[in-house]
């Protein structure tokens, strides 16, 4: 049986429905700098991405668009090879740098900044090879860019890779599952890791999602960040593990950080914990809100268990996303993936984004584009930084809350429905339904 989100106003006929939240003002678009939520259009190639941007991602909302990482990388049709670069030449699957700066511009005409996931950590995890874009390259050494001196060589086991996440130096000069681990304290490679980062500036990229930003030391990437010809925004993966001594608090001062405790809590709430503990997510012990990058799954946790994904039971993904849209902690990030036959499994149909009008197509998801989704898009940019009230929640799996006088949701995540009549703070008016329909010129096509 499904799990229903229901919403009822004591101005309005009780209504059993699919989740949905009630806003004042989704009539207006947001002005450009309300826009915080960024969609993660994982593997889909630049070509796909500027034509999303246009058709879809701009007119609809969303404030950054994420793409995979653009550098030349090893050969193979795994996801995962994106993240093994072999030299910073702008040709990857998704394609080359002509088609790259394209998208940046398309993205920016629609209104989309454009956030790069970006690799600081490391080169290759494989012996020898050719890259996508013919660049030869060996372990540790990487023609005119890298050569063995540049890389950490931790010598703590055998291998050179970690395993033993209690140790912070080998955490950070160890190797992580072999991949060749950049000398990140060194003069030379932190000017080639800038002058990468800036080549990226140079094109109009308005944001780095840092991959591995852990197995760097937070100063490390302080330094590379400084020589940055302007400061784009940050977001670091920096994963909490309980007990070890690097902490995600450590790298807030150079951006956001990617709260991995929120994806897991999440999880956890709304496959049976109860979604009741999730009002005071600031009083945690956390990183403090306005330097969190929070998401509900990303590419790496719907493949490894670490979170919900599209495909979880009682139709948990969506209800959980409308809940991190909802609630004011964090920027949200919103993976748009594809079908997962396998975790190895890389991008469908070529690499070719493709949507139909409310979902997927193709092999492809495209939750970005569901109704539930988009709409939430839209009541977030509207109650902005308004703060979170009249907190109702009867039962373990039953809340509702206001965004000071702007939005109000409720969510049903039990059995058996929920009827009741809220006390909120949203002016007398007619309001709309934006999980079961959309707003325009002031209409609604779903309930109100």
């Amino acid at each position: 049986m499904l799990k229903w989100s229901i919403l009822f106003l004591s101005l309005f006929q009780t209504i059993q429905a699919a989740p949905f939240a009630f806003n004042a003002t989704l009539d207006k678009r947001a002005p450009g700098g309300n826009k915080n939520v960024i969609i993660q259009l994982f593997e889909w190639n630049w070509d796909s991405v500027a034509a999303e941007c246009r058709n879809f991602i701009g007119p609809h909302g969303y404030g950054f668009v994420q793409v995979s990482p653009p550098q030349e990388h090893i050969t193979g049709s795994q996801w995962w090879t994106d993240y093994q670069p072999v030299s910073y030449t702008l040709t990857s699957k998704r394609g080359n740098r002509s088609q790259f700066q394209n998208m940046i511009n398309a993205c920016h005409s629609a209104g989309v900044g454009v956030i790069v996931d970006t690799i600081f950590n490391h080169m290759a995890g494989i012996d020898s090879g050719s890259g996508v874009g013919g660049s030869s390259f060996s372990h540790y050494n990487y023609p005119g860019i890298y050569q063995i001196q540049d890389f950490h060589h931790c010598g703590f086991h055998p291998s050179d890779d970690i395993e033993n996440f209690s140790n912070r130096q080998e955490v950070q000069t160890c190797e992580l599952v072999n991949l060749a681990d950049l000398a990140t304290d060194t003069e030379y490679v932190r000017g080639r890791l800038a002058q990468y980062g800036n080549d990226l500036l140079s094109l109009g990229v308005d944001g780095m999602r840092l991959d591995a930003a852990k197995h760097i030391s937070a100063g490390d990437l302080s330094n590379i960040l400084g020589r940055l010809s302007r400061r784009p925004y940050i977001s670091q993966e920096v994963i909490f593990g309980g007990g070890e001594p690097i902490q995600p608090s450590e790298y807030t001062g150079n951006g956001d950080v990617q709260e991995f405790r929120y994806t897991t809590t999440i999880r956890d709430a709304f496959s049976g914990g109860g979604i009741s503990s999730l009002q005071n997510l600031e009083n945690r012990g956390w990183v403090a809100g306005n330097r969190a990058n929070v998401f509900v799954a990303n590419h790496d946790t719907e493949r490894n268990g670490g979170s919900l994904r599209y495909d979880s039971s009682s139709n948990t993904y969506i209800t959980a996303t409308i809940f991190s849209l909802a609630h004011p902690y964090g920027t949200p990030t919103i993976i748009s993936s594809y079908n997962i036959p396998n975790n190895d499994a890389g991008a469908p149909n070529g690499g070719s984004g493709s949507c139909s009008t409310t979902g997927g197509a193709n092999g492809w998801l495209c939750q970005h584009r569901f109704v539930a989704i988009t709409g939430m898009v839209g009541f977030r940019n509207n109650v902005g930084s308004a703060t979170l009230n009249n907190w109702v929640s009867p039962q373990s799996q039953q809340i509702a809350f206001g965004r000071g006088s702007l939005g109000y949701v409720a969510i049903n995540n039990a059995n058996s429905q929920w009827s009741s009549t809220f006390t909120t703070s949203l002016p007398d008016g007619t309001y709309c339904d934006v999980i079961r329909g959309t707003v325009s010129n002031g209409r609604c096509s779903g309930p109100s």
